[in-house]
């Protein structure tokens, strides 16, 4: 495992002081010279892991030295996000943080910002196309990799369902196109069901229910999102009398995305089998340390970063700080390594 939270707190100071490889001034650039208030966004409030990063977005901003307006909800609604960015560009903001739910839609705000020349940090989703100065976001692709290897190393055969986040976001669809490709390439007597969620609890529950009634056999599940799915997860298998610890013979391989309390818990339990850990508190502390920077005029560029990740070209004209993604299982199982999601 990495740090621990401790350990985030004292280098945080540091982290944000340190200019990043490859960044150059631009004087011409920023719309606020690395000050002035900033507006941040998070897609919903219903996730115990967007209830963390919304918890931990003040607290780095003022360690960034940020003054940050209060975070805006936009409640899994595109519409509503679009209008919400508008509004705080309205009231002056010289810089934006948002996660956006769908990666084609949000260019419509990412272009009502170019227009205003303020510059926008994207956290967790990258955008289709449109300017943002750099996307925060940890290698999802890994995901569904590393949660394929857990289950397929407990499963030689049978059926494995898969929750799919929302597939008009890139994160949804990488974690749903690396676990099919890695279960197709590695693992070719498992045959993957899907599930396409949403993001939405009542959509995966629905779902869950009527392919375990078709199909009782089912060996594993893999949970986009335990915010979100763990729960109605566990209900279903308990309905349908299909809920056994970990290491019954008759229990159901259980892996999730996130690395909330709810999950570290569950594994404990021995309701889950892993997680793979997402970043709360560094998708906010690095979502403002590039956003202040790209306020202060800088431009960046590819290469490794002074925060034990990387910075590629995802696509085109979009740069994005790549943070790695720790699996989490009963072995290792900690609170305070688990990237500060426990706030």
């Amino acid at each position: 495992m990495r740090r621990t939270i401790g350990v985030v707190a004292a280098v945080t100071a540091l982290a944000l002081a340190t200019g990043a490889c490859g960044s150059t001034k631009d004087t011409a650039g920023g719309g606020g010279g690395g000050s002035g208030k900033v507006g941040a966004t998070v897609p919903l409030l219903t996730s115990p892991f967007w209830q963390a990063y919304n918890n931990y977005v003040p607290t780095m901003a003022k360690e960034a030295g940020l003054d940050v307006l209060p975070t805006v909800n936009a409640d899994n609604n595109t519409q509503k996000q679009i209008t919400d960015i508008n509004n705080l560009l309205n009231q002056g903001v010289k810089g934006l943080v948002v996660t956006p739910i769908d990666s084609a839609a949000i260019v419509a705000g990412l272009n009502q910002a170019e227009r205003k020349g303020v510059p926008v940090v994207s956290v967790d989703v990258r955008p289709e196309s449109g300017k943002v100065a750099m996307v925060v976001r940890a290698d999802n692709k890994a995901y569904g990799t590393k949660a394929c290897d857990v289950i397929g190393e407990k499963v030689k055969q049978g059926k494995v369902i898969q929750i799919q986040g929302d597939l008009a976001s890139i994160n949804g669809r990488d974690r749903s196109e690396a676990f099919s490709g890695c279960m197709k390439s590695k693992y070719p007597q498992i045959q993957v069901l899907e599930i396409p969620a949403e993001w939405k609890a009542e959509k995966a529950a629905s779902g869950l229910e009527s392919l375990l009634t078709a199909n009782p056999d089912v060996k594993g599940i893999y949970m986009q999102a335990g915010g979100v799915y763990l729960a109605p997860t566990l209900q279903a298998l308990e309905r349908k009398n299909l809920k056994f610890p970990v290491g019954d013979p008759k229990h159901i391989v259980l892996v999730s995305n996130d690395g909330i309390p709810q999950e570290l818990d569950a594994i404990r339990k021995g309701e889950l089998d892993a997680t793979v850990s997402q970043p709360a508190d560094d998708y906010a502390k690095y979502g403002l340390y590039w956003l202040k920077k790209a306020m202060a005029g800088e431009k960046f560029k590819k290469g490794p970063t002074d925060h034990d990740s990387n910075v590629v070209e995802a696509s085109p004209g979009i740069l994005e700080d790549q943070l790695p993604a720790p699996i989490v299982t009963k072995d290792n199982v900690d609170d305070k390594a688990l990237w500060g999601n426990t706030l």
